[in-house]
């Protein structure tokens, strides 16, 4: 069954057990499962990515069949899904779903797809799609914002935000939570301060995502991975700044290697590394050598080119790059 993204009101998860959310407009899904989840009191929510699924089945049956006595519903989100969850769908088609709801989260998939094919004709199955927002509903919202929250500013500006976000109203919303703190301290928003506060957080996020990875904490990096929305043009500032962040740490590496003395390495670097990134970064010496962090630096330089030639699966492509990096046991596998 299908239904526009302005029907999303006649969706019911007490009625509607498996519910496939796709297209590329993320910050509309999110907001849309937010409301959902609203109006559904006394729930168990439970987020993960495909490929938690994937390499382990039995997570989304142990889920279904075990169910709380003080839970009246549990909803299940499955996070960047792929055409590889058709068959765990299909075999869940006959399972007894009362008494939960999984959500599919997707991203663009065509009308080839067997996926998004099987969620529009079952009418048992409930499938939206969820298209790039206009200009107009993001200066809409735009406008709304600063009204709400006495901000003055430029419709230049206005527009200069609104074409950052990619037409994402998820992007928008955490642009526009920026300024709104930055203004708080009554700051004076210039162009340039502007320019600043919009791409800074982007970048840490993309940086503390790679370190993390590289420290092989599976859990920060995960939660990183799920509360982020990133772009195709991410995906490239991703391989670019992991590949610099790689070199200087093979050079760490070597030189832990030869002196067997973490703290004298960091003592020693040149840049000198700042006091709060010296942890992550003895982590990340300790568990790769350099043998390892050559032969990675081959694989994200695969990566990336894998990336640009397949520009609509690149987040895919990146996260499942990450989650087998951060499983990986370079030790037994490398």
């Amino acid at each position: 069954m299908i239904l526009k993204s302005y029907e999303i009101k006649k969706l019911d998860l007490e009625k509607n057990n498996l519910v496939l959310f796709y297209g590329q407009n993320e910050g509309a899904k999110e907001e849309e499962i937010s409301k959902l989840l609203e109006i559904n009191n006394n729930i168990t929510i439970n987020t993960y990515d495909e490929k938690q699924i994937l390499d382990n089945q039995e997570i989304l049956y142990n889920e279904i069949l075990s169910k709380s006595l003080f839970d009246d519903k549990k909803i299940i989100i499955i996070n960047r899904a792929t055409e590889k969850i058709l068959n765990t769908i299909e075999n869940l088609l006959n399972k007894d779903l009362s008494d939960i709801s999984i959500i599919i989260n997707s991203n663009i998939l065509d009308k080839k797809s067997k996926l998004r094919s099987l969620f529009e004709k079952d009418k048992k199955l409930t499938c939206v799609a969820f298209y790039p927002d206009t200009p107009e509903i993001l200066s809409r919202f735009t406008n709304n914002f600063l009204r709400q929250n006495n901000i003055t500013m430029s419709q230049s500006h206005i527009n200069l935000i609104i074409n950052k976000c990619n037409s994402d109203r998820g992007v928008l919303k955490n642009e526009m939570q920026k300024i709104k703190f930055f203004c708080l301290n009554k700051k004076k928003l210039s162009s340039e301060n502007l320019l600043k506060l919009i791409n800074l957080i982007e970048n840490y996020s993309i940086s503390e995502l790679i370190d993390n990875c590289l420290a092989k904490n599976k859990k920060k990096t995960i939660g990183i991975l799920n509360e982020n929305n990133f772009s195709n043009e991410d995906c490239i500032i991703f391989t670019r700044t992991l590949l610099n962040k790689l070199k200087k740490i093979l050079k760490l590496s070597k030189e832990f290697k030869e002196n067997k003395d973490i703290n004298k390495t960091i003592s020693n670097a040149k840049p000198p590394i700042f006091w709060k990134d010296k942890e992550l970064i003895k982590q990340q010496i300790i568990k790769w050598t350099p043998k390892e962090i050559i032969k990675l630096i081959y694989n994200v330089n695969e990566m990336e080119i894998l990336v640009k030639k397949n520009s609509n699966n690149s987040v895919n492509i990146m996260s499942d790059f990450i989650l087998n990096l951060v499983s990986l046991d370079v030790n037994n596998e490398f």
